[in-house]
């Protein structure tokens, strides 16, 4: 087994193996434990009060973690035990059991105290009672809101949005809203028109504008849009594919990341580091 230990923090890894990328960064009182590989990818931050134990976990990159997870439960010491997280995934303080594997895909967002099952029991089935064991899906691009409840077996495709304190207990056939207990779908997500796009993307410049003068940056000459090019000093983005070229520096990192918050997801080899409100 591979070990890794920082007294200071109160950092504890132990697994048969350990893949940490670049640019990782880990709060205190963390501590993982498992039987098989942890992997986790560049410009990942796992935040405070953080408890993972089962198999085999993976976490791709630019995961961003505030604190107070939890992974593991009854059945963590099984094979099955498996917890894949994919890429620009945002999680909470929540509640992740990993009796059976658990596949979240790439742009997922998990809210304060959502909580994810893969098993289910208490007294006999000999009595009548139920008994479950089965992992869970969630597609990517999905957001499930706050406190809500993801069963054993349930399988979310991408592009979804859970309301907040749902209850997901089976297969969602087709993408769309979905919200109550259990979760029943509520309406489809409609595209922009392209006139639609350009507005909403120009009065989320405007409303940073509104902001910059309290953060200490200066907007006044040097962003412009040129739909889908989004340009901020030498640095330009694609808010349609995300691609993105030029220098980056403090004030572009500000901006990439108060976007980021609509839900453009763009992401550079540079970590989060939003600029502090500037008090006078």
């Amino acid at each position: 087994m591979e070990k890794y230990f920082d007294e200071g923090k109160n950092i504890e890894i132990v697994a048969k193996e350990i893949r940490v990328g670049k640019d990782v960064s880990f709060g205190s009182n963390v501590k993982i434990k498992l039987n098989g590989v942890f992997s986790i990818g560049d410009f990942s931050r796992l935040g405070n009060d953080t408890e993972i134990l089962g198999h085999n976990v993976t976490i791709g990159s630019h995961l961003f973690h505030s604190s107070g997870l939890r992974v593991g439960g009854g059945g963590r010491e099984n094979h099955t035990a498996n917890l894949t997280i994919g890429d620009r995934c945002t999680i909470h303080n929540n509640f992740i059991n990993v009796c059976e594997p658990i596949l979240i895909g790439d742009d997922v967002g998990l809210s304060t105290e959502v909580a994810i099952l893969t098993h289910g029991y208490w007294l006999s089935v000999l009595e009548g009672f139920p008994a479950s064991f089965a992992g869970v899906k969630i597609g990517s691009g999905v957001i499930i809101g706050y406190r809500s409840l993801i069963m054993m077996g349930a399988v979310i495709p991408e592009k979804t949005v859970i309301g907040a304190q749902s209850v997901v207990t089976k297969t969602l056939e087709k993408k769309g809203i979905y919200a109550g207990s259990p979760a029943r779908f509520i309406k489809d997500i409609k595209p922009l028109t392209y006139d639609q796009k350009i507005a909403e993307i120009s009065r989320i410049i405007e409303d940073y504008k509104s902001k910059s003068v309290y953060r200490g940056v200066n907007t006044s000459q040097n962003l412009t849009l040129d739909y889908p090019l989004l340009t901020f000093k030498d640095f330009t983005f694609n808010v349609e594919t995300f691609e993105h070229s030029g220098a980056e520096d403090e004030d572009t990192d500000d901006f990439r990341d108060y976007i980021r918050k609509w839900g453009i997801r763009i992401y550079t080899d540079r970590g989060f580091k939003s600029k502090p409100f500037v008090v006078d």
